[in-house]
């Protein structure tokens, strides 16, 4: 993930000084998660969250290959948002069974086509399908907008539902310097931990899956 998420310039100070869409106010558009998060101004969020060709591909082929997926795999992304990534796994192998929960109802309204019947909208510290399930369970940048009591819940309901292989995305800071860069940009996170603290929230949930951290370097 780290490819992607260093492909976008930030201007810290410009995002948290912006007259016309102060921190606090693009905060309280973007947790309503509709419009202004994925397709409002780019001051707020995304500023228009579209498919663009070949960019989740690569992150689903990596994944394939790491967890040996086969024909038929099943496979469940937690924030899936409009459903890039599934949509990219069912490219590559039109087998798979592909199944996507996000909290925005905009997003899965707007989300491609060929899988919108595969998503639902929920929390995911109560996901509605059966214990082992999943071949592969994903989240990313999804766990860090949770509150604490959330964040428990949704790690051992990850546990729960997938098999074997899963794994986790989330926002992290090792310094000063990315504690307040991640503060200055971000706009739904509830979960400000180093990576020793998300540790720490791994272990108390039992998740025995394989994770990642993104640093606002």
């Amino acid at each position: 993930m780290s490819t992607i998420h260093k492909s976008a310039k930030r201007d810290y100070l410009a995002r948290v000084n912006n007259v016309e869409f102060p921190k606090e106010k693009a905060a309280m558009l973007a947790k309503k998660w509709g419009y202004d998060y994925w397709d409002g101004d780019r001051r707020i969020n995304y500023g228009g969250y579209k498919y663009i060709e070949g960019r989740w591909k690569k992150i689903a082929k990596k994944m394939i290959d790491e967890y040996d997926l086969k024909p038929n795999s099943k496979i469940l992304d937690i924030g899936c948002g409009k459903g890039f990534l599934l949509y990219d796994f069912k490219k590559i192998d039109p087998s798979f069974k592909v199944y996507g929960l996000d909290i925005s109802q905009y997003a899965i309204d707007n989300s491609k086509e060929e899988i919108k019947n595969n998503l639902t909208q929920g929390n995911a510290s109560s996901l509605p399908f059966k214990n082992d399930y999943f071949d592969l369970v994903i989240s990313i940048n999804t766990l860090h907008n949770l509150y604490n009591y959330e964040l428990l819940s949704s790690l051992k309901e990850i546990e729960r539902v997938g098999k074997k292989n899963k794994y986790i995305c989330v926002e992290s800071y090792r310094d000063e310097k990315e504690k307040v860069n991640l503060l200055y940009w971000q706009v739904t996170c509830e979960g400000f931990y180093t990576p020793e603290e998300w540790k720490w929230w791994f272990e108390q949930a039992k998740y025995t899956g394989d994770h990642s951290f993104i640093y606002f370097e």
